[in-house]
């Protein structure tokens, strides 16, 4: 795996996030399909298999790469953008969703995190993006994220879009409980696991859900207080209500 791009940034806004990043000449950023917002002139930009970062990296391996992709449901290809210019040039990356932008620097947290499949924004060229498989039987199957979260390696700036407000927690040698849709990302010597939320009662009508994603050991967890698709859940249960409106209204 190559060393990361070195590269500067600033975020933009409170609740609906931006995030500019400058690039020196010859500079590459990932990013999402769709992702971008803005960018100067001489800053060039190719759909590409795989994230770049294994230079080595044959077709055979970006093929699987792109295989890898698809069992998140992302996009099968990264963007690469790259300042083609001479001086110093901007681009920016939004969240497509009301929330906050998160950035990360890996070489802080052992060059690694793990994250909710649809989280990742954007990150400097020379990230690794794959995917991890959770081991456990519980959280593949009651954890709102399935056995496939992603994993981004290396030793850059990363940028994972989050619900809401965004909480960072510490865990020294403890454990949390956690609505299964508000964990965003955290760090791999923490062990994410699914747990029973209560007796039968409790489960049926205390409305936290069937069950709770445990986070437990030493290491840096980021929660999301809104998560997408719990705000997908709440439109979607008052769109009945608003087109029966609309049909009294006009009667």
């Amino acid at each position: 795996m190559i060393k990361s791009d070195e590269i500067d940034y600033e975020i933009f806004g409170q609740e609906l996030q931006a995030v500019e990043i400058e690039l020196d000449p010859d500079e590459t950023v990932i990013a999402e399909a769709g992702a971008m917002t803005w960018m100067d002139a001489d800053i060039t930009f190719e759909a590409k298999m795989g994230d770049g970062a294994d230079a080595n990296e044959g077709f055979f391996g970006k093929i699987l790469s792109v295989g890898k992709r698809a069992l998140t449901g992302e996009s099968l290809f990264i963007t690469h953008f790259t300042n083609s210019g001479s001086g110093k040039k901007k681009i920016a990356f939004a969240s497509p969703y009301p929330g906050n932008i998160v950035p990360i620097d890996l070489s802080d947290i052992d060059n690694e995190i793990i994250c909710q499949k649809d989280s990742f924004l954007c990150a400097a060229f020379g990230t690794k993006i794959d995917i991890t498989f959770n081991r456990k039987i519980g959280s593949g199957f009651f954890g709102g994220e399935g056995f496939i979260l992603e994993s981004l390696k290396g030793d850059g700036k990363v940028f994972i879009n989050a619900g809401g407000t965004v909480v960072k927690k510490e865990l020294n040698n403890e454990k949390i409980f956690v609505d299964t849709g508000c964990v965003v990302a955290f760090t791999r010597d923490l062990d994410f696991d699914i747990e029973q939320a209560g007796g039968l009662k409790t489960m049926l009508f205390g409305g936290e859900g069937i069950f709770l994603a445990t986070l437990e050991g030493t290491g840096t967890v980021y929660l999301q207080s809104l998560p997408f698709s719990k705000l997908a859940d709440r439109i979607l249960a008052q769109a009945p209500k608003t087109s029966t409106h609309l049909i009294d209204s006009n009667s």
